[in-house]
């Protein structure tokens, strides 16, 4: 998949001066919109349209100081409707006004070309399990909260708090058996998954067949489909982020999955006496679709 994957960077590279369509990278690199958005943010470190802009403007920026068209010219054959609007964005990446870098030869940022490999770790192997799972609910308490990256979440932990242990006692007395528990469930997502942009956080429990939904809880109605499912043990919680991390640098370039549009469920217990967690990622997938070559 890597190589179809670095099909499509190219194919950016080709047309940082007219339209990109999504759909086409996608159809380059043999997956769905949805998993190759999710696949590029989570391997680049930033949202595609982040890269596509970054890319533009480094480009951009290199005819501004080389001085052979106009600023405007350079504006609209990188999509800027305006002088104003390309003003805007080259400062926010580079610092300066194109003006004033064309006048004094300024420093300019650069975004590298993006390429993409396989590191193949041979010390550990990561556990999985693929799970064909009936509809079922996921019944508790939700909260809008913005998107962080690394370290606690303390929009999250302050939702948390603030539930209370009756509420949380009744909510874990609603669970099924797989997963068991309490749980994280993080739903409904930009598109682009960029820091800062806001998601459905849950703080929840997979709910048996039979579990009657307080007036006071929230409710989802999960479908039937296939969910691969991730384990490992180690420090709370760069473990769980560099899980997150594996999974899409690893395990999806190396197996005939891909990720589908749902709710993204993981089970944390704390191991006693120590900072490690053992910890479930249950990711919705779907059977890769993909041509030879």
């Amino acid at each position: 998949m890597l190589e179809h994957l670095n099909r499509a960077m190219e194919h950016i590279e080709r047309r940082l001066d007219q339209e990109i369509d999504v759909a086409e990278l996608a159809r380059i690199a043999m997956t769905s919109e949805y998993h190759f958005r999710r696949l590029f943010s989570t391997l680049a470190g930033m949202p595609l349209s982040d890269y596509v802009r970054r890319r533009r403007l480094t480009v951009a920026g290199a005819e501004v100081l080389d001085g052979g068209r106009t600023l405007l010219d350079i504006a609209v054959s990188y999509g800027y409707t305006s002088g104003e609007a390309f003003a805007r964005a080259f400062r926010a990446m580079h610092g300066v006004g194109p003006g004033e870098a064309r006048r004094e030869g300024a420093a300019l940022i650069s975004q590298p070309r993006m390429s993409f490999r396989l590191i193949v770790e041979g010390s550990s192997s990561m556990e999985y399990r693929i799970v064909e799972k009936p509809e079922f609910r996921i019944i508790g308490k939700k909260a809008r909260v913005p998107l962080i990256y690394l370290g606690v979440n303390p929009h999250i932990a302050e939702f948390i708090r603030g539930l209370g242990t009756e509420t949380v006692e009744r909510i874990t007395a609603l669970t099924a058996k797989d997963p068991l528990g309490i749980v994280s469930v993080t739903d409904d997502f930009s598109p682009n998954r960029e820091e800062g942009s806001e998601l459905d956080y849950w703080h929840a429990v997979v709910a048996r067949e039979d579990a009657v939904v307080p007036d006071d809880l929230d409710v989802l109605h999960v479908p039937a489909g296939t969910w691969a499912v991730f384990t490992n043990r180690g420090p709370y919680p760069q473990a769980l982020q560099e899980m997150w991390g594996e999974t899409y640098s690893q395990w999806f370039p190396s197996n005939p999955y891909e990720t589908r549009p749902g709710p993204e469920i993981l089970r944390t217990s704390f191991v006693p006496g120590t900072g490690d967690a053992e910890a479930e990622l249950w990711l919705p997938v779907s059977r890769a679709v993909r041509a030879d070559g």
